[in-house]
């Protein structure tokens, strides 16, 4: 079987199709607006997967710590902008900083842990409440994003530009003063979690979670690759192990960003490629 005999390795067919997002964090941004939507649709959606903060008492609505990070407020559209626009703009650097694997991992985890900390809070504080949002993911992403492109300019509200950590210090000086104000009813400490997660993650996380992440999201494609660990040095194998690593590269690539993505010059790599496996196993 040749490298185009594959399913993730064929060419698309010419003409009108569609197809799925490409990226994880446009999947995220439409499975969210679509919640959205059937909440407006269906109000009582709300009350199904809203985090309520004695949940604990009852274990079967232990899912509501992940399903309240791609639920909003249906009477506060802003609520649901301001997350978006965050995960759309800064989401796409950090899939691509860690791949698409530990992107998702590292949201979805971090929805989790934000709301584990919130019930505690609550719970101690004895203040009943609930929460909806994806609040602490969206500060998370944009703070590691910070930590990992400090110096980038962002226009801060649009008006004010300035660093990436400059923005990201002011946006975690609010929320520390919400929570001391106690301002309202936004969850200041979902968003203080999510940003000291992203500490976390930047400095021990990152490395810790890769075999994690690496099995959430299946096998590898260069375990598919077998090598002999001895061999005899041949100029025409080294010129084989090249166009392996090149292959390699290539599939990841795909895997995370989807063929659409390939370039002219390395579709003809996999060209090249799949012509020698084709001779061999004749």
């Amino acid at each position: 079987m040749g490298i185009y005999d594959r399913d993730y390795a064929r060419d698309y067919e010419s003409g009108f199709r569609l197809s799925a997002p490409s990226t994880a964090t446009l999947q995220l941004l439409l499975i969210t607006v679509g919640v959205y939507v059937v909440q407006l649709l269906f109000p009582a959606l709300t009350g199904m997967i809203e985090l309520r903060w004695d949940w604990w008492s009852r274990p079967w609505e232990a899912y509501r710590l992940l399903t309240y990070g791609f639920a909003h407020d249906p009477n506060n559209v802003r609520h649901i902008l301001a997350n978006m626009l965050v995960l759309g703009i800064f989401g796409n650097y950090i899939e691509q900083r860690y791949g698409r694997s530990r992107f998702l991992f590292f949201y979805l985890s971090t929805i989790v842990i934000s709301g584990l900390v919130w019930s505690l809070i609550c719970t101690l504080q004895g203040a009943p409440s609930t929460v909806v949002g994806a609040s602490g993911a969206t500060t998370a992403i944009f703070v590691l994003f910070a930590f990992n492109y400090p110096h980038m300019q962002i226009q801060m509200m649009f008006l004010f530009p300035m660093p990436a950590w400059v923005a990201a210090l002011i946006g975690v000086a609010m929320d520390v003063q919400g929570v001391i104000a106690q301002y309202g009813p936004i969850a200041f400490t979902v968003h203080l979690t999510g940003a000291a997660y992203a500490a976390y993650y930047f400095y021990y996380g990152a490395e810790a979670t890769r075999s994690i992440s690496e099995k959430f999201s299946g096998i590898s494609l260069k375990s598919l690759k077998r090598r002999p660990k001895l061999r005899v040095h041949d100029p025409e194998e080294d010129e084989e192990d090249s166009l392996n690593q090149q292959v390699d590269r290539i599939l990841e690539k795909i895997q995370k960003q989807g063929q659409d993505s390939l370039t002219w010059k390395e579709r003809r790599t996999l060209e090249r490629a799949s012509k020698q496996y084709q001779e061999k196993r004749k």
